[in-house]
């Protein structure tokens, strides 16, 4: 049996273990070791989507929607809801005061006992907090000015988000402002072809790093990066068939990978130099073979400016579908494609649209590869 779930309130900042602005690759990380708390996990959005950029909802059954942001897949808003569902009971509070509970029914004068006057309307909205007296789905013809007038009105949903510098709540379909949460993880991550890969963290002042193929070591990846979060010995060597090089010697060390899920990103590592040889920058797309396996990386693919004193190269981002950064990468007719289908090598996996899901194709271009979706958007790219 479910115990209580015990839940303190952070206006603007977030509800118990859930912080506003935490990845969703982080927040779903942190669920799969609390299952005996939040048993089950629906994960929402948009499967039409082209663009890799559709807000996605998790529902935490009865009682928590946590609404992620489109670009950076941040979360931007929770809402609490079935208040007095007892599977399991809930409890929030706020500051040590017990706001509502199983036996405590949180009303309209409870709220403003507790959190003062705030400006007249049908839903009562503080800095970062809402509290709304309808149910899910409940239309607008419920003469609802009556009902603000009744003291004693049940709260129905809490709502917890950042605001606006005028204090109103931000629209559902902003993006997250950086906040303590992202401090520490990639911002965005600029890729140059032949070249390596810039990234830029939060907060803003920390200093961009610069990872350069055949130059950064493995000691400099975990000076700069920490430790990664697995490493691994490249043992898949498929694609050596379609290599120009000469096949290795059999004594020769393997490479292998870092993999830092956190940034979305993997380095393989010569097991000779311990050079980087490549870089692989994923897009986390809901529904994707590899969704979640990764954090979304906020790759920018940059060209080459059109003399010395363009300051503003021209770049392609993850966003953007397949056709304009392959034109953008090379202004000819796509190179031939290869198909990867990822469910070959996972029994167990299956996907929304498997049924008619013939696999990825995979793109080569000169020191670039970009993995791409049946709806033409960019999975991954893999420098070399």
């Amino acid at each position: 049996m479910l115990g209580v779930l015990d839940l303190d309130v952070r206006p603007g900042e977030g509800l118990g273990i859930f912080e506003i602005g935490a990845s969703l690759w982080t927040v779903l990380d942190v669920l799969r070791g609390q299952q005996h708390i939040f048993p089950q996990v629906d994960v929402k959005y948009d499967p039409e989507s082209t663009t890799g950029l559709t807000p996605i909802v998790l529902h935490l059954r009865p009682h928590l929607d946590l609404l992620f942001s489109g670009k950076h897949q941040r979360l931007h808003t929770i809402c609490v809801r079935r208040l007095r569902d007892a599977a399991p009971p809930l409890v929030l509070q706020y500051r040590d005061k017990v706001l509502s509970a199983k036996d405590e029914v949180l009303r309209r004068v409870d709220v403003s006992r507790t959190f003062g006057p705030t400006y007249q309307g049908e839903d009562l909205r503080y800095p970062g907090l809402w509290f709304s007296f309808e149910d899910d789905g409940v239309g607008e013809a419920l003469g609802k000015g009556k009902a603000a007038e009744d003291r004693m009105q049940e709260v129905k949903r809490i709502f917890i988000s950042q605001t606006n510098d005028d204090g109103q709540p931000r629209d559902a379909l902003d993006e997250v402002v950086e906040c303590a949460a992202m401090h520490g993880d990639v911002e965005r991550a600029v890729a140059r072809v032949h070249e390596g890969v810039t990234l830029y963290f939060h907060p803003a002042e920390k200093p961009p790093i610069h990872i350069r193929l055949g130059q950064t070591t493995a000691q400099d990846l975990v000076v700069d990066l920490g430790p990664p979060l697995r490493t691994h010995f490249k043992e898949d060597d498929r694609m050596r068939i379609h290599s120009t090089r000469k096949a290795p010697e059999c004594d020769e060390e393997p490479s292998y990978f870092y993999n830092y899920f956190r940034h979305g990103i993997d380095f393989l590592i010569s097991g000779q130099t311990h050079l980087v040889e490549k870089i692989v920058l994923h897009t986390n797309i809901p529904g994707s073979p590899l969704f979640q396996r990764y954090k979304r990386c906020n790759w920018e693919i940059e060209g080459t400016p059109e003399d010395d004193e363009d300051d503003t190269p021209p770049r392609k981002r993850f966003y953007d579908r397949f056709e304009t950064i392959s034109h953008f990468l090379s202004p000819r007719e796509p190179p031939p494609s290869m198909l990867l289908d990822r469910t070959d090598d996972e029994d167990g996996l299956t996907l929304p649209s498997s049924a008619s899901h013939p696999g990825d194709q995979v793109y080569g271009y000169d020191g670039i590869v970009l993995e791409v979706s049946e709806a033409s958007q960019v999975l991954s790219v893999m420098l070399f």
